[in-house]
């Protein structure tokens, strides 16, 4: 039996150039496909590598606004001068490291962020206070990564959340899953030799020494769980609170207790 995408994503939101076959295949050159695709950088009079200054405004026009001067009317609306403008926000203490960043309508990066490049960040996503992004992200709609979460090169699909105190390495985590507080995706084993994942007596072996976990769509880990690096969790499943589980397949609704 062949390991399907069917089993953890319903939608690849415009990434199916990606995965050309197995579900861990973006992993390899996420880095690369934001360079090349990410047109917009971050303007000027943005500073890089220290904390800002000042609040901006970012519209999708390019505009970059000072904070301080324009009303904000809801999430992804300002109006300045009496013109009404879509856009983005970067807080007042942000650290941005790098100008292939791209924020899309809605989106709003807090103080203390750390935000790398290359990243996309989709419409009203979060980046909250102190979340460390260490480049290569791809986060669709609605996407939360919260305080004190680490993420590098790793894919979260619309509506997927790391609120709270999270490491996600080199992992894709589908559409609505909710990380519980604490969840630890560990990409990188005691060996430091490549990721093999065994299934129904086969090897498969993935050509990445660091490798997280592919959670599929509307999944939930409880706090302070911990996938294994080489993990795939099918759509709908769960990870109770405390679990350590070994790495390696599981299909559709599974529970991990």
């Amino acid at each position: 039996m062949k390991i399907e995408l069917g089993w953890f994503f319903e939608d690849l939101e415009g990434l199916s150039d990606l995965f050309e076959e197995f579900p861990w295949d973006p992993l390899k050159k996420l880095k690369e496909y934001l360079c090349d695709t990410i047109n917009f950088t971050l303007p000027r009079e943005i500073p890089l590598d220290e904390p800002l200054q000042k609040g901006y405004f970012l519209t999708i026009e390019g505009e970059v606004l000072p904070l301080n001067e324009v009303l904000i009317k809801e999430k992804g609306v300002a109006e300045f001068k009496g013109e009404r403008l879509e856009g983005a926000i970067l807080f007042p203490g942000a650290i941005l490291r790098g100008r292939k960043i791209l924020l899309k309508k809605g989106a709003f990066v807090e103080a203390g962020a750390v935000l790398a490049e290359p990243a996309l960040i989709g419409e009203y996503t979060e980046i909250r206070h102190c979340a460390y992004i260490r480049g290569a992200l791809w986060a669709g709609k609605g996407v939360v990564i919260g305080h004190t979460t680490e993420v590098k090169n790793s894919i979260f699909f619309s509506g997927a959340k790391a609120p709270h105190f999270a490491y996600v390495g080199d992992s894709i985590i589908g559409k609505e899953v909710n990380l519980g507080a604490g969840t630890k995706l560990a990409n990188l084993k005691f060996t430091k030799k490549e990721i093999i994942i065994e299934f129904e007596g086969r090897k498969y072996h993935t050509g990445l020494r660091k490798m997280g976990a592919i959670i599929g769509d509307y999944s939930q880990t409880g706090c302070n769980s911990v996938l294994q690096p080489g993990t795939l969790l099918g759509k709908r499943s769960f990870v109770f609170p405390g679990v350590v589980p070994p790495a390696g397949v599981y299909p559709p609704r599974t529970r991990l207790k």
